[in-house]
């Protein structure tokens, strides 16, 4: 019965933390479309009440690790400013003005790109090599082509509207104070926008990487690089929001998003993945990130079928298909480097939007790796 226990419930609680990613996303797009919040000021705020969180948090996490490595030197802080500016300031402002221009199941999409962007900069960095023969490299190189075409395909066709097949009480239930699409929609723009946080990302989850070898009390990199990513957003979002009425907050539901934001993704996404993680597996959380198109798409086809369409739904579709297959890639290609024995290549991570914890697992087998050669 315990066993029973200890392999649903990790998975309840994975399910549910992404079904509540994207009724948060709902909601943050509701603020800016009916409300009028800037993207760029909601960044702020959120990653400035996280910073306010993850300071306690993060060392009381930490108060009994029996080495204290420092943590305030030039080259941890170097990367610390490389994670807020690519990880915050750069990847959450073009994701969210994404969200302003676009929908929720765009998001969902463009998510469902980062293994495949991974793999590219994996290949261009010379970081991986693409064996023809390998079923890995196979199924990586065919992911990666089936989630571009899933984006290209969600960027220039959207199809038709999707029709009110729900009963007559859904109807008067419908939340009328939600919106699901843009008031002022930019499809194109949306998906460009979203591409580019995703390979932004990228980007981070290889600095990342890095990051916690040097330094391995990982919630105080989260801490530290939040911080640094919101007073770089802050300067950012000044000189991109000439208009001082951006900035004030009223009691509505501008406020709530920003403060079930900022507690969803500063402790309660983290603590899950951290408590599902060491019972499930590393990559365990990353089975999961798909879960949000058939939320998105369920949301989308019984509360908002005036404004949703079944183009950008099954393109949605395609990106997680394309997910899956190429993560599997490298999971497979992860496992039969651990079984070659004596290999003078270092295995490759296979986190893709996952906590800083992921990591440890994957880099001390690097440092395996290194040491062999």
């Amino acid at each position: 019965m315990l066993d029973i226990v200890k392999d649903i419930l990790p998975c309840i609680a994975m399910v549910i933390i992404e079904i509540c990613t994207i009724f948060l996303t709902i909601m943050a797009s509701t603020t800016m479309s009916r409300l009028g919040m800037s993207s760029f000021v909601f960044v702020v705020y959120t990653n400035a009440l996280s910073s306010i969180i993850l300071l306690p948090y993060s060392y009381l996490y930490h108060r009994r690790d029996k080495i204290q490595a420092p943590l305030f030197t030039f080259p941890i802080l170097i990367r610390v400013f490389l994670l807020g500016l690519v990880g915050v300031t750069i990847a959450q402002n073009l994701a969210f003005a994404g969200l302003s221009y676009s929908s929720p199941i765009v998001a969902c999409g463009a998510a469902n790109m980062i293994p495949a962007f991974t793999s590219i900069l994996a290949i261009i960095l010379r970081k991986i090599r693409i064996d023809v023969k390998s079923q890995g490299s196979q199924a990586r190189t065919i992911g990666t082509v089936i989630s571009i075409m899933g984006l290209m395909a969600m960027t220039y066709y959207k199809g038709p509207v999707v029709k009110q097949y729900y009963p007559s009480f859904l109807q008067l239930a419908r939340p009328r104070l939600l919106v699901f699409t843009s008031t002022h929609e930019n499809w194109v723009l949306g998906c460009f926008l979203f591409a580019a946080a995703s390979l932004a990302l990228c980007l981070w989850n290889i600095i990342q990487a890095g990051s916690i070898r040097k330094y391995p009390q990982v919630m105080k990199i989260v801490f530290l690089y939040t911080l640094f990513g919101t007073i770089q957003s802050a300067i950012f979002a000044l000189l991109m929001e000439k208009d001082l009425n951006a900035w004030r907050l009223k009691l509505n539901m501008e406020l709530l998003v920003i403060i079930l934001t900022a507690i969803f993704g500063s402790l309660i996404r983290s603590s899950v993945q951290m408590w599902c993680m060491p019972l499930k597996g590393p990559s365990y959380p990353l089975y999961f990130k798909p879960v949000g198109i058939p939320t998105a798409s369920t949301c989308g086809c019984l509360l908002f079928a005036d404004t949703f369409h079944y183009g950008s739904m099954l393109s949605a579709i395609v990106c997680g298909m394309g997910y899956y297959t190429t993560l599997w890639g490298q999971l497979k290609e992860d496992e039969t480097s651990k079984n070659i024995k004596g290999s003078m290549l270092p295995t490759t991570t296979s986190d893709e939007k996952a906590p800083l914890l992921q990591e440890k697992e994957e880099e001390e087998e690097e440092e395996e790796g290194d040491s062999k050669v």
